[in-house]
């Protein structure tokens, strides 16, 4: 067999050796995950002296509440990402007062929408860590902490402020189990606050959140 030969005939068995290795699916620039997301917050709160509350008395519980995230990929490496989720219930509790305490005070719903741009370190490959940054805006509704007269008698009604625009940071990685479908781990820092008012007596603290957003979950890359 002549040189010549030989070569056609190693590239002949090399054409058939990757027409035998599975061809991953071609991926396009959008993508959704759906996660349940562990929400910490940090409980920072300002004292109400006139009310026997010290600073960091007022609480928000922490739970698991789901999200849906959209994410379109202008580059391999640079992409935004919109993450949603539906208006979660949270319990408000003053851990001190001159009542005593721990005391539940009420409750109230905040829808908060995150929009972050992302960079991604690894594009094409089975593990794809990313950082991002961008804003949250928080929407505060139905606003309910009456749930103790004796306080609500010296306050009146309590009341949060209606929104909240901070910062978010992103960490996280999406590892390709299946061709299209990934499974992600992903952290967020918010800044979160809110005004404290009262009817009687103004505003009388400022409630600072800023929860850390742990989140895992399963994604599919159109």
């Amino acid at each position: 067999m002549t040189t010549t030969s030989k070569i056609l005939l190693g590239a002949a068995l090399a054409a058939g050796a990757l027409t035998m290795i599975p061809a991953q699916a071609e991926e396009g620039p959008f993508m959704m995950r759906l996660r349940g997301v562990y929400l910490d917050f940090a409980q920072k709160s300002d004292a109400i002296p006139a009310l026997g509350v010290p600073s960091d008395a007022i609480t928000v519980n922490k739970k698991w509440i789901p999200d849906i995230d959209f994410e379109y990929f202008f580059t391999p490496s640079w992409s935004s990402e919109l993450v949603l989720t539906y208006p979660q219930s949270q319990t408000v509790t003053v851990e001190k007062s001159a009542l005593g305490g721990p005391t539940e005070i009420g409750t109230f719903k905040h829808l908060p929408p995150t929009l972050t741009v992302k960079y991604n370190f690894m594009p094409g490959q089975d593990f794809r860590p990313y950082v991002g940054i961008g804003v949250n805006l928080t929407f505060i509704s139905d606003v309910s902490l009456d749930r103790v007269p004796a306080l609500n008698a010296i306050t009146g009604n309590i009341h949060l402020d209606s929104s909240s625009f901070g910062f978010a940071g992103q960490l996280g990685f999406d590892y390709r189990f299946a061709d299209h479908w990934f499974g992600n781990v992903d952290v967020k820092y918010v800044t979160l606050k809110s005004d404290v008012t009262t009817d009687n007596q103004g505003k009388v603290s400022t409630v600072h959140l800023d929860p850390w957003l742990l989140g895992v979950g399963i994604g599919y890359r159109f």
